[in-house]
């Protein structure tokens, strides 16, 4: 292993799961990457999350954007890391009340952020990683984001559903496929997070949707997910897996 620093690629890390991610990782005392679609100050950025954070604007399916973010992030050191966390929901019912169809390219592109992208950022990274010297025989970690609606998709989830059911497939693939390299892949699969997604809603309806959790009855904290990413990066024999991170909930059709 050679004495290079290690750095950790955070996407959609400019708030919520992946902020919360580069925030614990920054404080780990190691660099940072973050990308994001927002148009984000980067000494903002910093203050927010800590100053190992360097923050390069892109999408997660552009083959070019991701290029330029892996190329800042090997100017910094050795890349071991991925939290891949961009991800959107698109809601229509197949067919809706007045009878029109899901349009096939809204559904297109829910896959294309959600699953493509994904992908995009699996492989990318993994081409990366497979240059680096083994640390114990391992050259890096990679976790992706899946959601509970893989399993409970909820009337009106149906791309997303889609979507996040084909990240928990790739999961054991895409670490069989990578083992001989030395890279790890798993995924998280989160319930209902207090993102900035969720503070649009009304007190209300957020209390609702901390009611039907199991226990604890509350919404997810992002650094609670962070702390589970930091966990699947660094734990050497968690390999290959799906873990959901949801306080037992189980989806109700609506």
């Amino acid at each position: 292993m050679t004495d290079t620093p290690s750095v950790y690629v955070v996407t959609g890390g400019a708030g919520g799961l992946g902020g919360a991610t580069a925030k614990l990782l920054a404080e780990r005392d190691v660099s940072v990457v973050v990308t994001d679609l927002v148009d984000a100050d980067e000494s903002e950025l910093r203050a927010q999350l800590g100053e190992r954070v360097t923050f390069v604007r892109g999408d997660v399916c552009s083959e070019s954007d991701l290029g330029r973010v892996l190329d800042r992030a090997s100017e910094r050191g050795t890349i071991r890391g991925l939290v891949h966390c961009p991800g959107k929901g698109f809601p229509r019912r197949i067919v809706d009340r007045a009878g029109t169809p899901f349009p096939l390219d809204q559904f297109e592109t829910a896959l294309r952020l959600n699953l493509v992208g994904t992908f995009n950022a699996l492989r990318l990274t993994a081409a990366r990683m497979a240059t680096n010297d083994p640390d114990e025989g391992e050259r890096g970690s990679i976790v992706m984001t899946a959601s509970v609606a893989a399993w409970d998709g909820q009337v009106g989830q149906i791309a997303y559903a889609a979507a996040k059911s084909g990240v928990v497939g790739m999961t054991l693939c895409a670490a069989r496929d990578l083992a001989d390299l030395g890279i790890r892949v798993n995924t998280i699969a989160p319930g209902i997070f207090d993102t900035p997604l969720l503070a649009r809603f009304s007190q209300g309806i957020r209390d609702g949707l901390a009611e039907s959790v199991t226990f604890p009855k509350r919404l997810g904290d992002p650094e609670e997910y962070a702390s589970l990413a930091d966990q699947l990066l660094h734990n050497r024999y968690l390999n290959g897996e799906v873990i959901r991170l949801d306080g037992a909930i189980r989806m109700a059709p609506r």
